[in-house]
């Protein structure tokens, strides 16, 4: 999907296709399936005999044996394009980086700066613009390959050296004193993922400040903060959650009490949000430590108006502190399009509240054993109002 305005969008209007027609008129349909037939086996045998090629090629780079490389799903997905198309054109996001940055050459003049995460190399050649000495990006997808050739295209290869690997099992190539590792001036890392910590690398960036980073350094961004809000949002649990009670005059419920687990990142619009809005989580780059993945927090939401309260949304704020002059970005229901969008939770029912109720809760979040890119979140929620009570326990999976 391609990042868009959130003033040109109706309240989740993202992925809401037509029907399309595969074949307009049936008879000529039937005329064309033999040659089609013919065509697909053909095609098939040089699909196959390409696919020998590239299993010999495969071979070759994984060592002879075929099987994958340390690489895994999370790395595999980023070595696609697509991804990364989506993330330089959220202008929210790259034209906030490019600011801190050249707006700020004075910080980065003869400095030396690590990328982590450096995907495509655009936020390197931004280091490279204002003035950095050298330029260190480490990723561990295959798109680093295209990012070599983007970097040279652009005149940086002598200023920027670009790593394939994790940061937890490289070393950066100091040139003068290789022996000694706090050489790193500037840390710059696009990090955050949905939820803030779906999928983010911050654990890698806490490794990579520890490692590398000199004391008193820079780390671009340095602060994030967690919100959390209740919406009315009937028509749209209604599609993606409670139609699962009958599907086709057939009882679908179980696989309602699933997909009422898993949150949904999604574009949510501003006037859904019917309570204030209380931060909860608090993350602070350039001293946080790896637990503080793992936390719990309690919050007291207040109906600004009558309405019905569907589930809660989360999101984040973003800021480069460290700057001249500071900046930031919000991921808000109220704030531009980004392609974090906002994290949904819905509650199994709806609650009637009247302004000025106040719901209360506690939010735990802790990465999942199995796959620690992977979120365990369980929201615990009390309200008592006029006319509605609810307490209770909900355990989500963000996946």
């Amino acid at each position: 999907m391609k990042p868009e305005d959130s003033s040109n969008q109706t309240p989740h209007s993202v992925d809401k296709s037509g029907k399309r027609t595969l074949c307009p008129n049936e008879s000529s349909c039937n005329e064309s399936l033999p040659k089609a037939k013919k065509q697909l086996v053909n095609d098939d045998v040089q699909l196959n005999d390409d696919a020998k090629e590239q299993k010999s090629e495969d071979k070759d780079e994984q060592g002879g044996d075929g099987e994958p490389t340390s690489k895994d799903y999370y790395f595999d997905s980023y070595s696609h394009y697509g991804i990364h198309e989506e993330m330089i054109k959220d202008k929210v996001r790259t034209e906030t980086y490019r600011a801190a940055i050249l707006d700020n050459r004075h910080l980065f003049k003869d400095k030396v700066v690590l990328d982590v995460g450096c995907g495509t190399g655009i936020l390197s050649m931004f280091c490279a613009q204002a003035g950095a000495k050298h330029v260190y990006g480490i990723d561990c997808s295959g798109i680093i390959d295209q990012a070599r050739s983007i970097v040279k295209r652009n005149g940086f290869e002598k200023q920027i050296t670009l790593i394939k690997g994790k940061a937890e099992e490289v070393e950066l190539p100091f040139p003068e004193n290789p022996k000694d590792q706090r050489q790193v001036d500037i840390i710059v890392s696009e990090w955050m993922g949905y939820f803030l910590l779906y999928e983010s690398m911050l654990d890698t960036v806490i490794f990579a400040r520890d490692k590398w980073l000199v004391p008193d350094g820079v780390i671009l961004p340095d602060k994030a903060v967690m919100y959390l809000c209740a919406v009315e949002d009937a028509h749209y649990k209604a599609d993606r959650v409670d139609w699962w009670n009958e599907v086709y005059g057939f009882d679908f419920s179980p696989i309602r009490n699933l997909a009422l687990k898993e949150p949904i990142v999604d574009v949510v619009n501003g006037n859904a949000v019917v309570t204030d809005t209380v931060p909860f989580l608090n993350v602070d780059i350039l001293t946080c430590k790896k637990e503080d993945l793992a936390f719990e927090s309690d919050f007291n939401l207040t109906a600004m108006r009558d309405d019905y309260l569907h589930g809660f949304v989360a999101y984040f704020e973003c800021a480069f502190t460290q700057l001249h002059k500071p900046i930031g970005f919000s991921t808000s229901p109220f704030s531009n399009y980004t392609h974090w969008k906002q994290t949904l939770f819905y509650l199994p029912d709806a609650l009637t509240v009247r302004q000025g109720e106040k719901v209360s809760g506690r939010i735990t979040c802790k990465p999942n054993e199995k796959n620690n890119r992977d979120l365990d979140i369980t929201l615990k929620v009390n309200f008592s109002g006029e006319f509605s009570k609810y307490s209770g326990e909900i355990d989500y999976h963000l996946r």
